[in-house]
């Protein structure tokens, strides 16, 4: 598997389904039946916002997640990406 890389456009795998939850969503993936919890609604957010986006940092961008947050953002989605949840596309 390819390395996560912030300036590629990705998407949330079509195995995947998010349920909104209180605290962020929970991530179900059909076909590894692995389950991921999204922990905030910003990172839902971004996640729903990388098929409408360039890059990861347009996605980032959309959601509203602040300069400062970005960096803890970017290792969540480059957790999500080793995991399968999120893809390039």
């Amino acid at each position: 598997m390819s390395s996560f890389d912030p300036d590629l456009p990705y998407r949330c795998a079509p195995s995947v389904a998010l349920r909104p939850e209180p605290f962020g969503a929970l991530a179900y993936d059909f076909s590894t039946r692995r389950l991921s919890f999204l922990k905030s609604l910003e990172l839902v957010k971004t996640v729903r916002a990388l098929i409408s986006n360039p890059d990861v940092h347009g996605a980032l961008d959309q959601a509203g997640v602040p300069a400062e947050q970005r960096r803890a953002y970017l290792t969540a989605l480059a957790g999500l990406a080793e995991a399968g949840t999120i893809q390039p596309r």
